[in-house]
């Protein structure tokens, strides 16, 4: 199995990574861990990865064209832009985590375990291009109703719980039975949070992926007019 992990600190998980049951699990070659570099995608010459967030707010938001080029690269697999979003193997996942996302449950590490790849896309700053999470991944995933500062420790909280789920990668089988979690069911129920906050765009307004192909910000955070867009981020972020 390999996990690509998509960040603009790449060296934040060479420590944990290499340590450990994920250190004895990358030299058994039960599991292959690659950070890569997200501005090493940018265009321009200083390697920008994020700008204004459209419609006003605070903070800065990671743009879609780096992580998009990103993925793409990281992909062991054939992938290809569509009008509804990035079109890959069914033996491929990716993921991108987000404090708007949906729980990280013992469930959810289990039906990960079963893909033969997993890119996982860490945030920084204020948030993430929504496009990202519409076109591009596959799903949102959260490790609980808190904020942090990227998305690097949630990624090594997947790829930890993932990894020890692998054969081979634990002595003993049996014990992963034994462990927390293991037989709940209903976990989702104790995780449910509100205020997930809304979706964020940030430049180009218009994102081509390939000829034709047009993934473009919603027309009301264009508008100006900043009531509308209030009322727009405040039922984007009830759904």
């Amino acid at each position: 199995m390999q996990f690509d992990l998509l960040t603009i600190f790449p060296e934040i998980f060479d420590s944990y990574i290499n340590e450990s049951i994920l250190g004895r699990a990358q030299k058994d070659r039960l599991v292959k861990i690659k950070p890569h570099d997200i501005r090493k995608y940018a265009k321009d010459k200083h390697r920008v990865t994020d700008d204004r967030p459209y419609g006003g707010g605070a903070g800065m938001v990671m743009k879609v064209g780096p992580i998009y080029r990103a993925v793409r690269d990281a992909s062991i697999y054939n992938t290809k832009p569509t009008k509804k979003g990035l079109e890959h193997a069914k033996s491929q996942r990716i993921v991108l985590l987000s404090a708007k996302g949906q729980p990280f449950t013992q469930e959810k590490a289990k039906e990960l375990s079963k893909y033969k790849q997993v890119i996982l896309i860490s945030g920084r700053y204020e948030g993430v291009d929504e496009r990202v999470a519409k076109y591009i991944a596959d799903e949102e995933l959260s490790i609980g109703p808190y904020v942090l500062t990227g998305g690097e420790l949630p990624s090594m909280v997947v790829v930890d719980a993932v990894t020890r789920l692998l054969p081979g990668v634990l002595g003993n089988e049996e014990s992963l039975e034994e462990e927390s979690y293991s037989n709940i069911e209903n976990w989702k129920s104790v995780m449910e949070y509100s205020n997930r906050g809304y979706p964020q765009y940030t430049r180009p307004e218009v994102f081509n992926p390939s000829k034709n192909i047009e993934w473009r910000v919603p027309e009301i955070l264009l508008s100006g007019h900043q009531k509308k867009i209030e009322e727009w981020r405040k039922s984007q972020s009830l759904q």
